[in-house]
């Protein structure tokens, strides 16, 4: 998608977003009249890149959560949406959900688009970026604090994070297996095949 113009982004004000509704318009409003927009059933804004010799591994994780896929790009994003999946409080996800666009110190046009948006049960709305702390360049750097000062104004979270613990990742990964109707289905009748016809549950 085309970064805005210099005139749109002197009019619009400090952040302005770019996003994709399911029906595959593309919409732009300033962040300050569009925060309450259902980002979490937007599509993502740009394609996830897959090509021959990548080191990344993108993909496409099936969340018990919302009974949807959401787009990754590497096993560290996967790992994360997992996480996201086993929050209780955590009710949709939206992968690459939108652009925001500001202009950095010296006046030039920037963009970035967060890797999720997830929506909380009290109605909140929690932004992540998910990049290792190693790999965090200057311009990275600038991006994250722009989108974190972006959520702050409208009174959403932001984190960055990176790795999670490997036991915590290892453990919500195989409990995620557990979580898919298939598996359920199968331990499900396993279970009840176990009890006596006349109790009235498992």
């Amino acid at each position: 998608m085309a970064a805005w113009s210099e005139s749109e982004l002197d009019d619009a004000g400090a952040f302005v977003m770019e996003y994709s509704p399911r029906s595959g318009e593309v919409s732009r409003a300033v962040l300050a009249e569009c925060w309450n927009t259902a980002f979490e059933r937007c599509s993502p804004v740009r394609q996830f890149a897959s090509y021959r010799g990548q080191t990344s591994f993108p993909g496409w994780w099936w969340m018990a959560t919302t009974g949807d896929h959401v787009g990754h790009e590497s096993w560290l994003e996967r790992d994360h949406l997992i996480a996201l999946d086993a929050d209780p409080d955590v009710i949709g996800v939206a992968a690459q959900p939108f652009w925001i666009h500001w202009r950095d110190d010296e006046g030039r046009s920037r963009r970035h688009a967060p890797d999720f948006f997830a929506r909380t049960r009290d109605g909140g709305a929690v932004v992540i970026d998910v990049r290792a702390d190693d790999r965090i360049g200057a311009r990275d750097a600038e991006a994250f604090d722009a989108t974190g000062r972006a959520c702050a104004a409208v009174g959403w979270s932001y984190r960055r994070v990176g790795a999670l613990d490997a036991v915590l990742t290892a453990n919500l990964r195989w409990l995620s297996g557990y979580r898919h109707p298939g598996a359920y289905g199968r331990a499900w009748r396993v279970n009840c095949s176990r009890c006596s016809p006349s109790r009235r549950s498992c």
